[in-house]
C-alpha cells in the first residue's frame, strides 16, 4: 500500500513507520514498509516464512537499526538504538524464546529488568505492583515461584508482565500462542483485549488465520519483504488474506477420504527414555500405529514429543520398553538401522536435523542412501545417477532452486521442506515419524505438505504426526494421542474429539468433566 493510500484513522497514532528499509547481505528484508499503530488496537502483522515480519518487529523494537525509512513514536520522530532504548519509549516485545532467569522468581526476573538506581532492589513493591497487575488482568500466578517450576505458558506471563511493569504503550507478541493449549491461548485473547481497552496497542506476530480473525482489529501483510496492504479484519475473510499473503488462492480444508485401518505396522510398549539432562522425559508410553492411519500427537512444546521420535528412529536410547516395526523390535536399533527396516522422519528442525545447508540440493536428496548401491560407482558417488534423481526429485515435488548445485541454505522454508519431503518419500518407508512438518511454512506450502501426507496415507503407509497446531491434527488425524509431561493422556477417535477436552488434557487435567 502506498502512503497516499494508508488510511486515514480518527484514532490517536501511536507509532507511524515510514518507508521502513532493512537490508542484510544478499537479503532486502524489508522494502519501504509503512505502517500504522494506533492507541487501544490489536494491529496483527501476517505473511509466510521470511516475509519480513520479525525484521519489522525487531527494527521497532531497537534489535535491528533500519537503512532508511523514520519511525514516529507518540509524535515524535525517534531513533531506537537499541531494546533498552525501546522500553524507555513504552514499546516492549514478548519473543517466541523467553529471556527469563530459570532459578530467580518470577518477581526478581521482573527486578531485574528495572533502571532503578542504587544497588538495592525494593522486592516488596515490585511484589505489590505485580499483585495489582494481575488482579486488573485476571492473570493468576505465584509471583515467588522460580521460573523452572512454571509452565511454558506461566512463563509467557511472566514476559508480559514484565513488559507491563515497565508501562509500555506499545507490546509486541511473536508467535504468542505457539506454546499454549486452547484454554490458554483464550484466555490470552481476553486479557489482550482487556488490554487494548486500557489503551495499551498490540502488534500481534502470527502465521493463524484464525487467530488473526478471531483477535485483531487491523491486519498488515507482508511478502517477500514487501508491503501488500493494510486492511480492517471485519472486512475481508482468511480466503483473502492468505491470497494476499501467497499471491493465489489457497484451499483450506484438504479431503480426507474414509479407509478402513490395516494391521498395526508400529508398536510402542511401555517406553521410558530420560531427556538431555539425563531426567525422565518418556514415561511408559504405549500405542500402536496402524497402515492407512495418521495419528495426531497432541501435546503442549516440550511434553515429550520430540524424545518419542527421537528414541523410536534410534536417535535417542530407551531405558525400558520395546518398539516395534512390522512384530520385529528394533528397541535398540541404530537411526540407519531403523530406517532400513521402513522409518522415514520429518524433524522439526529442518535446518539443524533434516539438512545439511552447506550441501547442495543434490547431496541433501540422498542422505542416508549415499552408501546404496544404485548412488555409487565402485568405491565412488555417481554423479550422473544422483544429478538424474535429484532433477525427478526436484520435478516432482516443485522444488525451486537455481541449479542442483546450489547449497541448501539459499532455499526458502518451504523449499527446503519440500526437499526433505522428497527425500524421505522416495525411501518409500512404511511408518513415517512426522514431528512439526508444517512450522514455519506458509499457507501455500502447508496446503502442500498436508496433500503430501494424506497420499501415504492413501497408499497403506502409517504416519506418527506430532503438531502444536490442533487445526492441523484435526484436519489429517483418524485418531488424537494427548501426550502431556512424557505420559499419553488418552487416545480419541477424531470423530469423538472435543477441544475444550484435549485442551485439558494438553494442561495436564485428567478428569476433562471437572
Amino acid at each position: 500500500m502506498s502512503k497516499s493510500s494508508q488510511p486515514q484513522s480518527h484514532e490517536a497514532i501511536l507509532l507511524d513507520v515510514r518507508s521502513l528499509t532493512k537490508r542484510f547481505p544478499m537479503v532486502l528484508a524489508n522494502d519501504q514498509i509503512d505502517i500504522i499503530i494506533n492507541e487501544g488496537e490489536i494491529h496483527c502483522l501476517l505473511g509466510e516464512n521470511g516475509a519480513g515480519k520479525s525484521t519489522l518487529a525487531e527494527s521497532i523494537f531497537g534489535y535491528y537499526q533500519p537503512d532508511e525509512g523514520e519511525i514516529r513514536f507518540a509524535g515524535d520522530i525517534v531513533e531506537i538504538t537499541s531494546p533498552s532504548e525501546a522500553l524507555k519509549l513504552g514499546i516492549g516485545m514478548v519473543h517466541q524464546h523467553f529471556v527469563l532467569v530459570p532459578t530467580f522468581s518470577v518477581i526478581e526476573n521482573v527486578a531485574m529488568g528495572l533502571d532503578s538506581p542504587g544497588m538495592l532492589l525494593n522486592l516488596d513493591a515490585v511484589e505489590k505492583r505485580l499483585t495489582e497487575l494481575c488482579q486488573d488482568y485476571d492473570v493468576e500466578i505465584d509471583l515467588k515461584a522460580r521460573i523452572s517450576d512454571l509452565s511454558v505458558g506461566e512463563q509467557q506471563w511472566v514476559e508480559i508482565l514484565k513488559a507491563l511493569y515497565g508501562g509500555v504503550k506499545l507490546l509486541i507478541l511473536d508467535e504468542p500462542t505457539a506454546v499454549l493449549t486452547p484454554q490458554e491461548s483464550e484466555k490470552l485473547f481476553g486479557v489482550l483485549k482487556k488490554m487494548t481497552s486500557d489503551g495499551l496497542a498490540i502488534i500481534f506476530i502470527t502465521h493463524k488465520l484464525k487467530e488473526v480473525m478471531e483477535i485483531s482489529d487491523k491486519v498488515t501483510v507482508l511478502r517477500k519483504g514487501r508491503l501488500i496492504d493494510t486492511v480492517e479484519t471485519k472486512n475481508v475473510t482468511k480466503a483473502v488474506l492468505a491470497k494476499m499473503m501467497v499471491g493465489r488462492e489457497v484451499v483450506f480444508h484438504v479431503e480426507k477420504e474414509q479407509i478402513q485401518k490395516g494391521e498395526p505396522i508400529l508398536e510402542v510398549r511401555d517406553l521410558w527414555a530420560n531427556n538431555d539432562r539425563g531426567q525422565i522425559a518418556l514415561g511408559g508410553i504405549s500405542f500402536a500405529l496402524y497402515e492407512n492411519e495418521i495419528l495426531g500427537l497432541a501435546g503442549v512444546a516440550g511434553n515429550g514429543q520430540k524424545e518419542l521420535i527421537e528414541t523410536i528412529i534410534g536417535v535417542r536410547k530407551a531405558t525400558r520398553g520395546e518398539i516395534l516395526i512390522g512384530g520385529e523390535v528394533i528397541t535398540h536399533d541404530s537411526p540407519r538401522e531403523t530406517m532400513e527396516k521402513g522409518l522415514g522422519h520429518i524433524p522439526d528442525d529442518r535446518i539443524r536435523e533434516g539438512l545439511v545447508t552447506e550441501f547442495s540440493v543434490a547431496q541433501n536428496l540422498i542422505l542416508g542412501q549415499q552408501r546404496e548401491r544404485q548412488f555409487r560407482k565402485g568405491y565412488f558417488l555417481d554423479k550422473e545417477q544422483i544429478n538424474r534423481h535429484a532433477q525427478s526429485c526436484v520435478d516432482s515435488y516443485e522444488i525451486m532452486t537455481p541449479t542442483l548445485e546450489s547449497r541448501a541454505k539459499f532455499l526458502s522454508g518451504g523449499n527446503l521442506q519440500k526437499l526433505i519431503l522428497a527425500r524421505e518419500f522416495g525411501m518409500e518407508p512404511r511408518v513415517l515419524l512426522a514431528n512439526q512438518p508444517t512450522r514455519g511454512l506458509d499457507v501455500g506450502v502447508i496446503e502442500y505438505v498436508w496433500e503430501q501426507l494424506l497420499e501415504k496415507r492413501r497408499n497403506g503407509d502409517a504416519i506418527l504426526l506430532a503438531s502444536e497446531d490442533l487445526d492441523e491434527i484435526l484436519n489429517l488425524a483418524d485418531r488424537v494421542m494427548v501426550i502431556c509431561q512424557g505420559r499419553i493422556m488418552d487416545v480419541f477417535d477424531i470423530q469423538d474429539v472435543k477441544i475444550e477436552e484435549i485442551g485439558l488434557l494438553m494442561a495436564g487435567i485428567e478428569d476433562a468433566s471437572c
